[in-house]
């Protein structure tokens, strides 16, 4: 439900919004006069303009679209675990380095499968094999199923061993339950793998798109499977039972129990969907950065939160246009900021939203 600003609170949102304006409008100008490779100085001081050829410009609205959707992807899990089981899972980053690490394993055993490379070696990624859609496009396909499947089963692994036990406990219960299980999967993770970055995704082919742009097989991969799991998700939720069962247990427990509703079975079904796509979300982020670590999930966590906030926590199709719009953020915050601080843009846009809608884009704890 959105809320609506009390008259005390008005002057301070209208306040809020004439700076939030005023950064956007300085910022729109600024582009502007970047491309144009333009600089206007006053007193000797730099204040607008710069060089940013248009190619640049357009690399970075790619590679934020790209991790956008991916990012949105894995938040769907995030925002249906609090719209249904009522509880912000800290254990859904880590959910999504487990799911990276089993799909890119499967895919390196398949690869390797007959090359007389050690088993050892191939799920240790100790091969110095990089993979690609292009170079290996049945690996990788083995990859994305057992990333979405293998993460499925932990989650309801965990689920049955934690969260299920603890069903019904109040929700700081469940928020330091999920606390304790990130701290398990990750350190697990780095316990089998080791707590080095190891590389295993290259570019098999790149694609001229425009002069100054180009896209890779790995990266056209990324956008066709996000954008079909993204339609997935919709046409689940709106033309299935079960997605109306999801909605409506999101809407008001006590009813949808009461009409008749499987709670438990759609609780379940809430972690076999929110864990595949978590798992493959992970998968996918590694395919398109071509590296993977024990820890990338933990990191990644923060932009999920973020993406799932800015859209309104609970609400599927806010945790996807606000992972597209985080990361675009994340992305074009690099023609303003350097790299080390480009993230910060992604909350400084969180908080900007929060102070002019506090319940988000699409207001409210709601699937649909």
């Amino acid at each position: 439900m959105e809320t609506i600003p009390s008259r005390r609170q008005l002057p301070a949102v209208l306040s809020s919004g004439s700076a939030v304006a005023a950064v956007l409008v300085y910022l729109t100008v600024d582009l502007i006069v970047k491309l144009t490779g333009t600089t206007v100085l006053m007193f000797d001081l730099h204040v607008l303009g710069g060089s940013l050829p248009v190619g640049s410009l357009l690399s970075m609205v790619v590679d934020g679209l790209l991790v956008g959707l991916a990012v949105g992807l894995a938040g769907i899990g995030l925002s249906m675990t609090y719209s249904i089981l009522d509880f912000a899972n800290f254990a859904h980053g880590d959910t999504v380095t487990v799911g990276a690490f089993l799909g890119w394993v499967a895919a390196y055993v398949v690869a390797g499968f007959g090359s007389g490379a050690a088993l050892s070696d191939l799920f240790l990624f100790d091969t110095g094999q990089q993979l690609s859609v292009v170079s290996a496009f049945a690996p990788v396909l083995v990859g994305l199923v057992v990333a979405g499947a293998g993460t499925v089963g932990v989650v309801l692994l965990v689920d049955r061993l934690t969260y299920r036990p603890m069903r019904g406990s109040d929700n700081i219960s469940l928020l330091i339950a999920s606390i304790g299980v990130a701290l398990a999967l990750r350190y697990l993770v780095a316990f089998v793998f080791g707590a080095q970055t190891s590389g295993v995704a290259s570019s098999g082919a790149r694609f001229q798109v425009v002069s100054g742009l180009s896209v890779t097989d790995n990266e056209i991969a990324l956008l066709v499977v996000s954008v079909a799991l993204m339609l997935g998700v919709h046409l689940l939720l709106q033309r299935t039972k079960l997605g109306k069962a999801m909605r409506a247990m999101a809407d008001n427990e006590d009813l949808a129990r009461v009409t008749g509703i499987p709670a438990e079975r759609v609780v379940r079904l809430t972690w076999i969907l929110g864990g595949a796509l978590a798992g493959i979300g992970g998968y996918l982020l590694v395919l398109e950065s071509g590296t993977i670590s024990f820890n990338f999930g933990w990191i990644l966590l923060l932009l999920i939160f973020a993406a799932v906030i800015v859209g309104g926590i609970g609400s599927i199709y806010g945790a996807m246009a606000g992972g597209v719009l985080i990361g675009l953020v994340d992305s074009l915050a690099l023609i303003w900021l350097p790299s080390g601080l480009s993230r910060a843009a992604a909350f400084a846009v969180l908080i900007a939203v929060l102070l002019l809608r506090p319940s988000g884009l699409f207001s409210g704890v709601s699937t649909a």
